[in-house]
This record gives C-alpha cells, sequence and structure tokens, in this order.
C-alpha cells in the first residue's frame, strides 16, 4: 500500500489539473471559429441592449453563475478577465454552442437578439 501512495497522488494532481484545465483556462475559447470570433455585436453601445439582457441574465444564467455573475459552485464567475477579453463573437459562439464538457449548456433556443443582448450584458461587468 505503501508503494501507492506517491502514484495516487500523482493520479490526484493530474486529474485535478486536468480539470482545471477543462473548466479554468477557456479552453473552449480554441474551438470558436474565425469567423465567429469577429462577428461584431450589432446591439453593442445599446443600453437598451443591455438592459434586457440582464433581465435575459437573470432569467437564463444566473441559477449557474448567480445573481451577481459571481460564480457559484462549480459554475465559473463572469466577472473575470477571460469574460472581459472575450471578444462579443465569443460570448456569443459559447452561448449558441454551450460547452458541454464544461457543464455549459446551449442556449440557442434563445433567439438571436436575446444571445445578443447577454452578450452585451455580459461585457458591462467589471
Amino acid at each position: 500500500m505503501r508503494g501507492r501512495t506517491p502514484i495516487l497522488a500523482m493520479w490526484l494532481a493530474l486529474s485535478a489539473t486536468l480539470l482545471f484545465a477543462a473548466i479554468g483556462d477557456g479552453a473552449w475559447m480554441q474551438r470558436v471559429p474565425e469567423r465567429d470570433r469577429l462577428r461584431p455585436n450589432p446591439f453593442a453601445d445599446n443600453f437598451n441592449a443591455v438592459s434586457g439582457g440582464e433581465k435575459l441574465f437573470h432569467q437564463n444564467c444566473a441559477q449557474c453563475h448567480g445573481s451577481d455573475a459571481s460564480g457559484r459552485d462549480k459554475h465559473p464567475p463572469l466577472r473575470s478577465d477571460r469574460v472581459r477579453a472575450a471578444t462579443p463573437g465569443e460570448l456569443y459562439w459559447l452561448l449558441t454552442n454551450g460547452s458541454m464538457r464544461n457543464g455549459m449548456p446551449s442556449w440557442s433556443k434563445l433567439p438571436e437578439q436575446q444571445r445578443w443582448q447577454i452578450v452585451s450584458y455580459l461585457k458591462t461587468l467589471n
């Protein structure tokens, strides 16, 4: 049993590292096609879109990401450098396609306009 302890410890460390990499490093961003990454938000700088996006966020996203977008349980905070650095197109792509590997469902059932409104709201978080 004593000889297995270092192997078990290494396996646990590797597993934790891989889990963090899948969730914590924004690996989903690498899967976003360039054409989607560069898509502009048609509602950029539209106060009404931000307000509508906030309402939609509370209806659809707050359950997992927290009402203040600070994250909850295994769900990451959206008030993060990663979200601030993401292009609107990347965020829209994630909302549309999800990342089931990381527990993020697709929100393609929401109309395109509503997904862009959520993106508008997310980009206002600091």
